[in-house]
């Protein structure tokens, strides 16, 4: 794990993408505060609608650096969530532009895999994490369901799991409306 670790960092600091297990599925990542790096992935993605993709963050604490608008109930539902969880925060900050959504929100998801944690953390920066598939294609539930294109189009594959076999599944996501209310996306 650790010569994967230390491949994807690389390839992070240089501005590249990469190919990764997330504590959902198989995800496309980048640095977070890159636009440049950010609009490689639409372009991985052939997505036309931007603006649609979370960061990945390995500590709650962190949320705040990435947002002005964080509830304390936020921190109540990370920490109750049974599953991986991503919330939609309000008032978006110091991120890729191309990565804020149009209402200035971004999706947040701290991670629980050992292999992302320990990534973000040595990284010292959000991840972005989308689903590694061309938009519009299911998301793939292992490494070996990844279209040849999505491979082929990152700069760095990990190695990391790629033999797990056991599907895995998209987060929930859920955000907080203006009078407090939670809204469930999926």
């Amino acid at each position: 794990m650790n010569d994967d670790l230390d491949l994807a960092l690389e390839t992070l600091r240089n501005g590249g993408t990469i190919l990764y297990p997330t504590d959902t599925i198989w995800g496309i990542g980048c640095d977070a505060t890159n636009n440049d790096a950010v609009i490689k992935i639409f372009d991985i993605k052939n997505r036309k609608d931007t603006r649609q993709m979370l960061i990945l963050i390995d500590d709650p604490a962190n949320i705040s650096k990435y947002t002005d608008n964080v509830p304390e109930i936020a921190f109540t539902f990370i920490e109750a969530a049974v599953k991986p969880l991503s919330i939609i925060f309000q008032q978006a900050k110091n991120l890729a532009p191309a990565l804020i959504g149009y209402d200035h929100t971004i999706g947040i998801r701290v991670v629980q895999d050992d292999f992302c944690r320990e990534l973000i953390r040595r990284y010292g920066k959000p991840v972005v994490s989308t689903s590694a598939n061309v938009s519009g294609d299911a998301p793939p539930r292992s490494f070996s369901n990844i279209d040849q294109k999505i491979k082929d189009a990152v700069d760095y594959i990990v190695t990391w799991r790629q033999d797990d076999i056991s599907a895995s599944s998209p987060s929930d996501i859920i955000k907080f409306g203006t009078d407090g209310e939670i809204i469930k996306i999926r």
